[in-house]
């Protein structure tokens, strides 16, 4: 299906981001296009200073665009809208308060009722094998279940849009292939519309409809490639042929970009 045939969810068009460090414009993003359909799980994928983050930033409104546009169901992103969800690297769970309360936290913020909550958070806890730890603290959960549970803490109050810059980056492999499977399954179910950002080339693929492959200096998307797997996806899916032809694709990009991608697995 043609992207730009069917409506956007998530748009930009045209976006710059400049910073002006001693006077001197800098682009963290020029000329970013993008269309996310809505239920689309795009992963966005490029070497460290390409902006992935930036751009996840912006359209979490949590950095304003210099120049463009960006719209979230047709609104002009100035602010954190509602309905969306953030999962950042770091966990970011106060230690002194139960899983239950840390999940809870996001009606909190909204100045929600949490009565109206609690039976949604415990659903959400058992739905990512967290019910049986939810009078738990974090400092007593491995870190594969405290990033299960900041994923959690996103989900609470049903967004439309889950935003997730680079959540699995720092567990180790089996713990990242892991929730990698995990969070297909809850988007299968689900259906929500997922932007995320990541460093590796496997993971990339194996998540999403689309790869949106950024280059830096100045950050933009280099090429967006459709991912043509049937789901749901096993890992073992990592070592087939077709697989394999999409992270060849994808490391060649980066070859003819000049960039040594580190951070693949």
């Amino acid at each position: 299906m043609d992207i730009t045939e069917t409506p956007s969810f998530v748009h930009a068009d045209r976006l710059n981001k400049v910073y002006s460090p001693g006077g001197e414009p800098v682009y963290a993003l020029k000329d970013v296009n993008l269309r996310v359909r809505e239920g689309e799980f795009i992963s966005v994928l490029g070497p460290s200073g390409c902006g992935k983050s930036t751009l996840l930033k912006c359209i979490a409104g949590l950095e304003s665009i210099s120049s463009g546009s960006l719209t979230m169901n047709g609104q002009a992103i100035k602010a954190p809208p509602t309905g969306m969800g953030v999962v950042f690297q770091r966990d970011l769970l106060l230690d002194w308060r139960t899983v239950l309360d840390n999940v809870l936290i996001s009606a909190e913020f909204l100045r929600l009722a949490r009565a109206d909550y609690e039976e949604r958070a415990i659903a959400v806890l058992d739905l990512f094998g967290l019910k049986g730890f939810m009078h738990r603290y974090p400092w007593e959960l491995s870190g594969g279940m405290r990033q299960r549970a900041s994923i959690c803490r996103a989900l609470l109050t049903d967004p439309q849009l889950l935003l997730m810059d680079e959540p699995f980056g720092a567990l180790d492999a089996m713990t990242r292939d892991e929730l990698n499977y995990e969070l297909q399954r809850t988007w299968l179910s689900t259906r929500k519309t997922v932007v995320f950002i990541t460093h590796s080339i496997t993971e990339a693929i194996y998540l999403a409809d689309r790869v949106i492959v950024m280059a830096r200096n100045p950050g933009c998307i280099a090429e967006e490639i459709v991912i043509d797997l049937d789901r749901p996806r096993e890992l073992s899916i990592r070592e087939t042929p077709a697989f394999g032809a999409y992270a060849a694709h994808i490391r060649d990009i980066f070859s003819k970009l000049g960039t040594f991608h580190k951070g693949d697995k």
